[in-house]
C-alpha cells in the first residue's frame, strides 16, 4: 500500500498530462532539496542508465551523505536497473531519514507498468497527475492558474484560451502567467486574451472564418491578407478555416441528433458558438467548402499554385455558405 510522500524516500510520478508531470517532478525535487540542504541533485535517464549508475547515485559521496536522485523515463529501465530501484526502495523505507530521495518519472501507459507496481508494493509513494484531456479539466486548469496568483479571468476569456491552447498545457500556463504579469485587470477579459492571441495563426483563422460565416467576406479577406503579410503561413490559415468548418459540421450533427455532444469531442463553448452560426448552412454547402479548403491546401503546397487566390476563393465560398 502506498504511503504519504512525506515519509517515504522513493516517489513515482506516472503519466497524466506531460507538462504537469514534469512540473510535479520539479516540485518534488525542489521540496526534497529544501528539506535536505546538504544533498546534491543527481539526474539519471533510465533509457541509458544502468544499475551501477543508480547504486552510485544513491550512495554516500565525497560531497554529501545523501542525494536527491531524479530518475526520468522509468518506463525504459532494463530489468537490472528495475531490480536495483525496487531493492533500494525496500531498504530505504526502513530508514528514510538517512536515505537518499529518489523521484521516478514515468510517461504512463502499459510500458514499464510492472516496475511501477513493484515499487508501490515495495513502499514507494505514487503521485497521481491529472491528464487534462477533457475540455472542462483544461478550463478548470486555466482558471486555477489565475486564482493561484490572486487573480480572476472572465469565463469567455478562459474559454477562448482553452479553445486555442487546450492540449498544450505548457503554452496555456505560460499565457496565463504572462497575462497576469502584463495586465492589472481583474478579472482579465476577452479583449486582453485576444490581444495576446492574435499572433496565433489558429486564432487568426478562426477570426477570418467567423467574418466569412457572418457574410463579411471583404473584411475576412482583408484580415487574411494582413495575416499573411505579417508572416502567417497560408497553410496554417487553411487548417484553422477547415477546423472551424468541421466544428460547424459537428454542431449540425449534434443539433440533428446524429451524434451526442460527448461524441462531438469539442469544447462545449466552441460547439455552442458553432450552433449559433448554423443558420443557412446545408450538408452540401459544408461539403463544398471543405473540398475547396482541400484544394487550397494543395495549391499552397504545389510549386505552381497560388495560395492567396485559393484562400480568397474559399473565403468567398464560406461567405455564401457553399452555395
Amino acid at each position: 500500500m502506498a504511503r504519504s510522500a512525506a515519509n517515504v524516500p522513493v516517489t513515482v510520478v506516472p503519466g497524466g498530462d506531460a507538462y504537469l508531470n514534469n512540473e510535479r517532478v520539479k516540485e518534488l525535487c525542489a521540496k526534497a532539496l529544501k528539506a535536505r540542504p546538504d544533498a546534491e541533485l543527481i539526474e539519471l535517464d533510465a533509457t541509458g542508465a544502468d544499475q551501477y549508475a543508480f547504486d552510485e547515485a544513491v550512495s554516500p559521496s565525497l560531497l554529501s551523505d545523501v542525494a536527491v536522485v531524479k530518475l526520468v523515463n522509468l518506463q525504459n529501465a532494463d530489468d537490472k536497473l528495475a531490480e536495483a530501484v525496487v531493492a533500494y526502495t525496500k531498504e530505504a523505507i526502513k530508514n528514510p531519514a538517512n536515505s537518499s530521495v529518489v523521484i521516478c518519472q514515468h510517461e504512463g501507459g502499459a510500458k514499464g507498468k510492472r516496475i511501477l507496481d513493484q515499487l508501490v508494493k515495495a513502499g514507494a509513494h505514487k503521485e497521481d497527475v491529472p491528464d487534462l484531456k477533457k475540455p472542462d479539466a483544461q478550463l478548470n486548469f486555466a482558471i486555477a492558474q489565475f486564482e493561484q496568483r490572486g487573480r480572476r479571468i472572465e469565463p469567455m476569456a478562459a474559454q477562448q484560451l482553452v479553445s486555442v491552447l487546450g492540449g498544450k498545457t505548457g503554452e496555456l500556463a505560460a499565457m496565463c502567467e504572462q497575462l497576469c504579469f502584463d495586465f492589472d485587470d481583474n478579472p482579465i477579459g476577452l479583449e486582453r486574451v485576444n490581444q495576446y492571441l492574435t499572433a496565433n495563426p489558429q486564432v487568426t483563422g478562426f477570426a477570418v472564418a467567423d467574418k466569412a460565416v457572418e457574410g463579411h467576406t471583404a473584411e475576412a479577406i482583408v484580415m487574411m491578407r494582413a495575416a499573411v503579410e505579417q508572416g502567417t503561413d497560408p497553410i496554417a490559415l487553411i487548417g484553422a478555416l477547415a477546423m472551424k468548418l468541421r466544428t460547424i459540421a459537428k454542431a449540425s450533427a449534434v443539433r440533428s441528433g446524429a451524434i451526442s455532444q460527448a461524441e462531438a469531442k469539442t469544447n462545449p463553448w466552441v460547439l455552442k458558438n458553432a450552433m449559433r452560426q448554423l443558420g443557412g448552412w446545408t450538408s452540401a454547402g459544408l461539403a463544398h467548402c471543405i473540398r475547396m479548403l482541400a484544394w487550397a491546401d494543395e495549391q499552397s503546397k504545389s510549386n505552381g499554385g497560388d495560395p492567396m487566390y485559393a484562400l480568397e476563393r474559399c473565403i468567398e465560398d464560406i461567405g455564401r455558405k457553399g452555395r
